[in-house]
């Protein structure tokens, strides 16, 4: 009788554990929003767009097979995918964040910063333009005018790199926005721009997400561009293997040099030409004139 009792505790313990097991091991992967390539060897890169859009897919598949690894993204803004990257959480960044990126790099925990590419921001709103903003001369001009009229603006307010452009420019208008037609979210690039359309209002978007959502978009339109401000520069970043020795720094770096070679920026000038007509990003030699 004691014999079987034992045996039956023990079924139900290796039981407890085997679900435990399980469970530890969907959390596990739950944590990526996506895993690219099937080999040993494996870095965690953070980036917004690039990943939303299937940019670091593009990257990230012929890289992978030719070196046998795996590239585990997470979905975050700059500013998350930087702290991230200050935390121990990722080997590699993509970013948009310039100040940011510096900084990371004068304080020793990032490293081979390299300029990637670039696309550029969008004001875009309803087609009435009741800020009358299209007629704008400048991108501090278009901001004073939707703040003048008290049109209804969408700002994420993460952080991003989005945010941080938006709130220069505000800084440039000598306004600090605040009030019922300003409008934060809390939210990513593409579901921000189609709340946007939805309650008709303003928002400063990136060409590439613009483009990509093109077709679902219903209310909003083009309204101002072209200001050098609104140029958005994109930079890989490592993390120090000094600052974070079990980082496998090695397959990071050999992936940002992939990325920057003739072969990853032909990729990067080209995606997304195919599927929505126009490529989503410039390659590294055009955003030369733009950094700063």
């Amino acid at each position: 009788m004691k014999r079987k009792s034992i045996i039956s505790i023990m079924l139900v313990a290796i039981f407890v554990l085997s679900v435990l097991s399980v469970q530890a091991a969907g959390t596990d992967k739950q944590k990526y929003n996506a895993v690219y390539g099937t080999g040993d060897q494996a870095i965690t890169v953070a980036t917004g767009s690039p990943g939303a859009l299937g940019l670091l897919k593009a990257l990230a598949d012929p890289f992978c097979h030719v070196n046998n690894c795996r590239i585990n993204w997470i979905k975050k803004g700059s500013g998350a995918s930087l702290k991230a990257m200050k935390a121990g959480k990722v080997e590699l960044v993509m970013v948009h964040a310039p100040a940011a990126e510096e900084k990371a790099v004068k304080e020793g925990w990032a490293t081979m910063r390299t300029l990637l590419g670039s696309n550029e921001f969008y004001i875009v709103g309803p087609g009435s333009d009741s800020a009358g903003i299209s007629k704008a001369g400048s991108a501090k001009d278009a901001y004073s005018m939707i703040a003048k009229a008290k049109a209804k603006f969408f700002s994420r307010g993460d952080n991003s790199g989005t945010h941080k452009k938006e709130m220069k420019i505000w800084k440039l208008a000598g306004i600090e926005p605040a009030g019922n037609w300003y409008v934060v979210t809390k939210d990513f690039m593409g579901p921000t721009l189609m709340r946007a359309d939805k309650e008709i209002g303003y928002f400063m978007t990136d060409s590439s997400t613009f483009f990509a959502k093109q077709s679902k978009i219903r209310n909003l339109k083009i309204l101002f561009k072209g200001d050098p401000i609104l140029v958005n520069v994109y930079h890989a970043l490592v993390a120090s293997p000094e600052r974070y020795p079990k980082a496998n720094y090695t397959l990071a770096a050999k992936f940002v040099n992939f990325v920057s070679s003739a072969a990853g920026q032909k990729i990067f000038r080209e995606y997304g030409k195919t599927k929505y007509g126009t490529p989503l990003y410039s390659d590294a030699e055009y955003a030369k004139k733009w950094e700063h």
